[in-house]
């Protein structure tokens, strides 16, 4: 039944699924010329988890789905909505999402995937939002899972340090009186968009011919500057959304931003004078997930930093597009 448009966004339950596979920094040191000091010194990362060939995104999207449904209380069979976060699809169709609605039972239901990169599912918690308000949807399960090393250049020591698998997933209802996301911001910068690309190596094949066979390109990045430009747009971003929210930044419980390096994150907190430990970090565990990393951050953020209801959250995201996105949660 179509929520009132009274009704705003309640986080009902979480969900997560990371590959029991760990590639640790001393496993690198074998693949490639790195070494843990480095590795630590520049992202801050200890480890991150690799997908086994059975875990695709799909199988870790619904692993972490049926989580987030149990703890929300529901069946897939009561969701309006399944949308899906992802830059790492097990085909462009059908939709990861149409898939895990299959794996679900959840017939009937719209499901489609939205692709910003790394700040795929803080676009899909607007959009999840907008649904809400405007009163044609109840439940929505919004998900993010990424099989990163699957386009990783395992040479490349700049980015092969970067990256890791997993799956995250929240249930969202429409509750009566709720604030939901009291304020967001989302923008995109198309023409940087060649300083963090992922290009489909088929996209530029002849016409009525096959597709030369090969492995897909890796993940380019040029470091330096995607630094620079993450930084400052999630930091612009977050005061944005605060001044639409009219909160101050005594007024915010926890930051969740972007997983991707210590530095960037160290760096968004000093930029906006954030006190350090009212910001969540995992990334030593995960590493830079994409899509996956905020749900999985609302997942272990709740019991690991005592968040309360009322509390208001800050989550911010920096991605390829190059794309940025901000809001503000009340837990």
């Amino acid at each position: 039944m179509p929520s009132r448009p009274d009704s705003g966004l309640h986080l009902a339950g979480t969900g997560v699924h990371l590959p029991a596979r760990i590639l640790t920094n001393q496993d690198l040191e074998k693949l490639v010329e790195t070494s843990d000091e480095w590795i630590m010194t520049r992202t801050g990362i200890k480890e991150r988890r690799i997908a086994s060939e059975e875990e695709t995104s799909t199988h870790m999207g619904v692993v972490a789905a049926k989580q987030a449904l149990t703890n929300a209380k529901l069946k897939a069979s009561d969701l309006d909505l399944i949308l899906v976060a992802t830059v790492t699809p097990d085909s462009f169709f059908p939709s990861t999402a149409c898939r895990i609605s299959a794996e679900l039972g959840a017939s009937g239901c719209p499901a489609f995937d939205l692709q910003a990169a790394c700040s795929g599912f803080l676009y899909g918690l607007i959009l999840a939002d907008q649904f809400i308000r405007a009163g044609t949807t109840k439940n929505i399960l919004l998900v993010g899972t990424e099989r990163l090393s699957s386009v990783v250049d395992w040479r490349d020591r700049n980015t092969c340090v970067l990256f890791g698998d997993g799956a995250g997933a929240v249930v969202v209802r429409a509750e009566p009186g709720r604030r939901g996301l009291l304020a967001f911001d989302w923008g995109a910068e198309g023409s940087s968009g060649e300083l963090l690309h992922l290009r489909n190596p088929q996209a530029a094949g002849k016409a009525l011919s096959a597709p030369s066979p090969g492995s897909p390109d890796c993940i380019v990045m040029a470091g330096k500057e995607i630094f620079k430009q993450a930084v400052t747009a999630m930091a612009d971003s977050a005061r944005r959304t605060m001044e639409k929210a009219g909160v101050r930044l005594e007024d915010i419980r926890c930051v969740i931003s972007h997983q991707a390096n210590i530095r960037i994150i160290d760096a968004l907190v000093e930029k906006l004078k954030f006190p350090r430990e009212h910001c969540f970090v995992n990334v030593h565990r995960y590493g830079n997930m994409s899509a996956a990393c905020i749900p999985v951050a609302l997942h272990e953020a709740g019991a690991e930093m005592k968040l309360q209801p009322g509390d208001k959250v800050l989550l911010v995201a920096f991605g390829g597009g190059l794309t940025w996105a901000s809001a503000i949660l009340e837990w």
